[in-house]
């Protein structure tokens, strides 16, 4: 068993290796894309313009440059030196300097953090996926929030139906079933690694629940593909539509929202 330096030495370097393309298909496809839009939406609902917000896991900063071009202040956090580049590069670009302070930190090492009063934090689309021990997490986010201080954060769920039937049909079990590991498991990306722990909601919300209480949560690409059937996507766009629909309106029920590729919780300060 690797240790956990090891793990998240391994998960930025693979992380690295993508960053000049992650703009693309492999990061930002229209599928990602229909999922980040369900956390803007949170975030603007219950954040008020002008607050400030920490992003844990910023990428190539398209979350922070969003939530900066709308009035918010955001301090984007990654442990990948080249997405960290690459999000600076996008803050320069968009003249944005003003609103945004940008940090080579992993989501496990806040305390290195000068700034320690946020609004809200938010994590899109499984960042916190790849950090080995939630607690901490937990307690430094905590720590570095205003009272009723909020947690926005999208995850990649436990349960993805799509997943376990397109591998399945292909006589690939062990793909199918990989996310029910409770360990950290390996998943390739680009030449590297990617450490992986996989969640249900409320298997995510026992390790923020001594601080936080959890306020909602709802599944995310439930009866929508997940990001890496885009050509299935992409040759049935019409189809697509009525399970968008489905989404929007179960994917918040008891049961349903505990499925899905990824899930969207919300949490506030206790």
């Amino acid at each position: 068993m690797q240790t956990v330096p090891q793990h998240l030495s391994d998960t930025a370097r693979a992380f690295d290796s993508v960053a000049a393309d992650y703009d693309g298909v492999s990061g930002n496809n229209a599928l990602v894309q229909l999922m980040r839009a369900e956390l803007w939406r949170e975030v603007k609902e219950r954040v008020p313009i002008g607050a400030r917000l920490l992003d844990l896991g910023c990428g190539t900063g398209i979350d922070t440059e969003y939530f900066a071009q709308r009035g918010y202040f955001v301090t984007a956090t990654d442990a990948s030196p080249e997405m960290v580049s690459r999000t600076r590069q996008r803050i320069a670009h968009a003249n944005l300097a003003e609103r945004v302070e940008i940090e080579n930190i992993g989501a496990q090492d806040l305390e290195r953090l000068a700034r320690n009063s946020f609004d809200a934090i938010y994590s899109d689309l499984g960042p916190l996926n790849c950090v080995p021990d939630l607690s901490i997490v937990a307690k430094q986010c905590h720590a570095h929030l205003k009272p009723k201080g909020l947690l926005i954060f999208s995850g990649i769920g436990r349960y993805c139906p799509w997943e376990m039937l397109f591998f399945s049909l292909h006589g690939d079990f062990k793909q199918a079933t990989r996310r029910f590991s409770r360990e950290m498991v390996p998943v390739n990306l680009n030449d590297g690694i990617v450490w992986t722990r996989y969640y249900s909601p409320r298997e995510f919300f026992q390790f923020f629940e001594n601080e936080f209480r959890l306020v909602t949560y709802r599944s995310l690409a439930l009866f929508m593909l997940p990001p890496y059937l885009l050509r299935w996507y992409e040759r049935g766009r019409a189809l697509m539509k009525p399970l968008g629909w489905l989404d929007s309106q179960l994917g918040a029920l008891p049961l349903l929202r505990d499925a899905g590729d990824h899930f969207l919780i919300v949490m506030q300060t206790k």
